[in-house]
């Protein structure tokens, strides 16, 4: 006998109730709930098991490891964000807005791994197979050991997985695949967590390292249940301006890695090309034109140190309350040195429009970026300028003191090495080992001294 049941979910986040409600009582979304039927057959018990399962308990200490265990792209960028490499049976899960180069690195990488004798199946259920052709032949993409499947049924791909044996497999889209097993639409949360499901265990049984690219929703999330980032091993989130030509690759999760990596590349006709000096993109726009509220900071993205230009504009508002406006700096981290500025420094901004700016599209939470935050808003208000051939580091404390920051000796080594004459750094950093001899490294312990000394003129 077939009962038949109906459910309402979140498309938003994955949450199931038996009747209609307006609004997500887990993510609080209006009108994300749909209605979605699943019929299943009625058991009276549940199946017995009578031999041992194909993966036994074992012992931690017999558990040998293979060498050969990860794969790599031919991308360092990409190996680095990956932990070193994609691994053999893994889940990734790589997202991010249109055009933004998913696809782009996808086939790149599927490219390189089928020319190194990894055998690979990229299935789209997005474009045709001519339409790959097209892109592939643009990119330079071209191998023996690549297959193309246009198809958005999952049981027809699981069917292609099992003709050709591949040893990678790209999903695009994730959103875009269905299962015949499911009555809802495509793109639902039940088709996106089953296909998911199927495509988990066809990486975990035999081996298969699977790369999933999935939409993300207006708010910049990865589309689809929070289930689905929980049933991956990594996920890899790409960010940029979609007008200009570079692209960050960050690490959301890792189970084989660390999760503060970043990709750069640049978007080019021919596709995605690796940046292997960040610092040098993020200051190519910069004049030597000494401007007031544009300072140089260097800050920490996973392993490597960068650097970036931020851009202060404060100006008298006409309104009664003043705007603060933060890009690429936390928002609720702008405001704590702005009072910071207030009480310590005696600047009054009350009265003040505050525009924070990281320029290059960088986006960085690290508190080494405070002090030259503040001296940015402190040299526009009162239109003086910082020294062009500094680098401002340092985090600022509630009472105006300068805090020590980690990594110091690598981003003095980055300063050096693009040229700047000098550094403004913590006095607990000091002193500093392993110093290059043509820059001068200044130490501060308050805020009021850091702005006197980087002050020029």
């Amino acid at each position: 006998m077939v009962k038949v049941k109906s459910k309402w979910v979140c498309q938003q986040c994955g949450y199931e109730t038996p009747g209609y409600l307006g609004k997500c009582p887990d993510c609080s979304s209006w009108g994300t709930l749909t209605e979605e039927i699943t019929a299943r057959e009625a058991k009276n018990s549940s199946p017995k098991l009578n031999k041992l399962s194909d993966s036994p308990p074992q012992l931690l200490g017999d558990i040998t490891l293979d060498e050969s265990i990860r794969y790599k792209t031919g991308m360092t960028e990409l190996d680095n964000v990956l932990g070193g490499g994609l691994v053999k049976g893994s889940l990734v899960l790589i997202g991010g807005d249109p055009g933004i180069g998913k696809s782009t690195i996808s086939l790149q990488a599927s490219g390189t791994l089928a020319k190194t004798g990894l055998k690979t199946l990229y299935a789209s259920s997005e474009e045709s197979g001519s339409q790959i052709k097209m892109r592939s032949e643009r990119l330079g993409v071209d191998s023996e050991n690549l297959y193309i499947q246009a198809e958005t049924n999952i049981e027809e791909i699981q069917m292609g997985i099992d003709a050709t044996s591949p040893d990678v497999v790209v999903i695009d889209s994730i959103q875009a695949v269905y299962s015949m097993n499911i009555s809802s639409s495509t793109g639902s949360v039940s088709q996106v967590r089953e296909c998911c499901s199927i495509l988990m265990n066809l990486a975990k049984c035999k081996g298969i390292t699977i790369i999933l690219i999935s939409h993300v929703t207006k708010d910049g999330v990865i589309a689809g249940p929070k289930v689905l980032e929980h049933m991956v091993d990594t996920v890899l989130y790409f960010e940029g301006d979609r007008y200009k030509s570079y692209r960050i690759l960050r690490t959301m999760k890792n189970r084989f890695g660390s999760t503060n990596e970043i990709g750069i590349f640049n978007m080019e006709n021919t596709g995605l090309t690796e940046v292997s000096n960040p610092s040098e993109l993020f200051l190519s726009e910069r004049t030597d034109a000494v401007t007031p509220g544009s300072v140089v900071i260097a800050v920490t993205e996973g392993a490597r140190p960068i650097l970036a230009e931020i851009q202060a504009l404060v100006g008298a508002t006409p309104y009664p309350s003043p705007r603060r406006v933060a890009t690429g700096i936390g928002y609720n981290r702008v405001l704590q040195i702005l009072a910071v500025l207030e009480k310590r420094v005696g600047l009054n901004l009350s009265k003040q429009d505050v525009y924070v700016n990281a320029v290059g599209g960088i986006n960085t939470q690290e508190p080494s970026a405070d002090l030259g935050v503040a001296l940015a808003v402190a040299t526009c208000a009162r239109n003086v300028t910082v020294d062009p051939a500094t680098v401002i580091i340092g985090e600022i404390g509630l009472s105006g003191e300068i805090r020590r920051v980690s990594s110091i000796e690598q981003k003095i080594n980055e300063a050096q090495k693009l040229g700047f004459k000098k550094v403004i750094i913590p006095s607990s950093n000091l002193p500093v080992k392993n110093k290059p001899k043509n820059i001068e490294v200044i130490g501060v312990s308050r805020l009021i001294d850091a702005i006197s000394k980087s002050i020029t003129g």
